[in-house]
């Protein structure tokens, strides 16, 4: 049996939570992860886990096998790493985690030049407004807009993502324009734009020195992905707040009316994030400074 390898599939089945998320990320049968779980039990004589025909949870004693053994392996990449020319040339599987409208216009039309400096790492890209789990899903970095509330995770501000209040031509015809927030409850319809996990519905915000306006209703449609909300305002379905990079081509073409400029909602920061234990990894040291190098050269992507 080869040790490292069985850690290392031990590790992730405990980080994954079953053996097939586990063998699907680390590519191999479900059979073979399962000989060789019952074969590292077998070799310690003690029982690390706990199976479920829905769910693997760890025994104590695997509890604290999983602990020794994650710092290990990443003792043992940290070695590898300064013994090799990883450093000058990056290689490898990168698991990558973004939104469909930064995958669209910002991360895609880009990527070409990150695969051209580091040809020796292989881009999975994960597109989904969904925020996945860095650790059970296996995911190397993500970029994430919004506050981060998971303090366990290494993040790097890189951009700010500002917004812009808009409305179809088609729609302000029929339904005029607003002059105030309060009117949008009261004669209008909003887009509105729902968690894709837990289906919480985010409000419109409206700021205007320290007046307030928070508002979620009337909304005809609501959407839980990017391109799709600004579909659904192109449509003409209601008054709602895009993402100003998404936005203002549409509004240069006169697809878009820009309404209500003077109340305004606070930008998003944008960062990108990786667990701890990858914060010695080439390649994503490589896409980090990558990446915060594309934002900062996007004027729209460091509005404050």
């Amino acid at each position: 049996m080869d040790q490292i390898q069985a850690m290392r599939i031990f590790v992730r089945v405990v980080e994954a939570g079953t053996f097939t998320r586990a063998a699907d990320s680390l590519d191999l049968p479900k059979g073979t992860v399962t000989k060789q779980i019952q074969a590292l039990e077998a070799r310690l004589r003690v029982k690390l886990l706990n199976r479920t025909t829905r769910r693997v949870t760890v025994t104590a004693d695997g509890a604290a096998y999983y602990e020794r053994t994650a710092r290990l392996l990443n003792d043992f990449d940290e070695i590898e790493a300064s013994m090799t020319n990883a450093q000058a040339s990056p290689t490898g599987r990168l698991r990558i985690d973004v939104g469909s409208s930064a995958a669209r216009m910002i991360i895609l039309p880009a990527l070409a030049t990150f695969c051209d400096r580091y040809p020796e790492i292989q881009v999975d890209l994960g597109v989904s407004d969904r925020t996945v789990d860095l650790i059970t899903d296996n995911v190397d970095v993500v970029i994430r807009a919004g506050e981060l509330t998971d303090q366990s995770l290494v993040a790097r501000r890189i951009g700010t993502l500002a917004f812009v209040n808009v409305a179809s031509p088609a729609y302000i015809r029929r339904y005029g324009v607003p002059q105030h927030p309060s009117e949008i409850g009261k004669k209008h319809h909003v887009v509105s734009y729902f968690a894709p996990g837990t289906r919480r519905m985010y409000p419109l915000e409206f700021r205007k020195g320290e007046e307030v306006v928070e508002l979620t209703e009337p909304y005809r449609v609501a959407v839980n992905e990017s391109n799709a909300h600004l579909a659904a305002v192109l449509g003409g379905f209601g008054i709602s707040q895009c993402i100003s990079y998404m936005a203002d081509p549409c509004i240069e073409r006169g697809e878009l009316v820009e309404v209500m400029k003077d109340w305004v909602r606070d930008p998003l920061p944008v960062h990108v994030v990786y667990p701890p234990n990858r914060h010695l990894s080439a390649k994503v040291r490589a896409f980090v400074d990558w990446a915060a190098d594309l934002f900062a050269n996007n004027p729209k992507l460091q509005r404050r």
